[in-house]
């Protein structure tokens, strides 16, 4: 693992790999080695860029998370400094929830620098019915860290199978929201909170891919298939047996969809 000096703040960041630059972007309250299987599945094939979120892992001012609200430009801002630092110059992408978010900035935003885009257990918009849960949320985080916030994150993102069946990966994830600094998922929390892009993001180019979980609650298919119908030829997978965290429930089936549509 290396850090660098990015928009203000220190990015940790990890290189693996050889061919065609592929960049990593996790989902709120995770970190880099949520797509540990991913990327070792391109790295045969792709250089992998995995890098933390502004308040999530290691990526932080240097004592803390940095505190206050903060934004998709600026989340888009640090993926492209980082990209800048490590002399980056066109990528694919591959985001997941949170990650999905910043794709689609990023998409917009930098489009000369995009190769393809995936797109996975997103939304281009958090509908006004949603802001309560995610002021719950906040105030939960700020009250209690994220410890307060685990248990009804993994009832979100696992399916009840999974978490029976699979503890030990279960324990990880929880591990990841539990060790979230509470200034970083309420900086990122309050970005989620105010998304609304779905009518910016037919102006998307790229060739994308939109993968979506069969029983996710928080972002489930119809939130997808929205993103899918408005970038034009947007292609839409829907992975069965799994909810918000596709990547790690049903890794063989989303590193499938991932490395065929990167390669083709």
């Amino acid at each position: 693992m290396k850090t660098i000096a990015v928009n203000g703040i220190s990015v940790r960041y990890k290189v693996e790999g050889s061919g065609p630059w592929v960049t990593l972007s996790h989902s709120l309250t995770c970190d880099h080695t949520m797509w540990d299987q991913l990327a070792v599945s391109l790295a045969p094939t792709f250089s992998v860029l995995r890098y933390d979120t502004r308040g999530h892992g290691g990526t932080s001012l240097p004592n803390s998370a940095p505190e206050g609200a903060y934004s998709f430009a600026q989340l888009t801002a640090d993926l492209t400094g980082l990209l800048d630092a490590l002399n980056i110059g066109r990528t694919h992408f591959v985001g997941l929830s949170m990650g999905g978010m910043i794709g689609q900035h990023f998409a917009l935003a930098a489009p000369q620098r995009l190769n393809k885009l995936v797109i996975a257990n997103s939304t281009s918009r958090i509908p006004p019915e949603a802001g309560p849960l995610w002021d719950e949320r906040i105030a939960l985080a700020r009250a209690q860290g994220c410890a307060g916030v685990v248990e009804g994150t993994l009832a979100r993102w696992f399916t009840p199978g999974f978490r029976a069946a699979q503890p030990d990966a279960v324990a990880r994830i929880a591990a990841q929201i539990r060790n979230t600094p509470a200034a970083g998922y309420i900086g990122c929390a309050s970005a989620i909170r105010a998304l609304d892009i779905t009518a910016k993001i037919g102006a998307i180019a790229a060739p994308t891919l939109v993968i979506a979980g069969a029983d996710d609650p928080g972002t489930p298919p119809a939130m997808s298939e929205v993103i899918a119908a408005t970038i034009p030829g947007a292609r839409l997978e829907i992975i069965p047996s799994a909810s918000h965290l596709s990547c790690i429930e049903q890794p063989e089936i989303f590193n499938q969809l991932v490395a065929d549509f990167l390669k083709g």
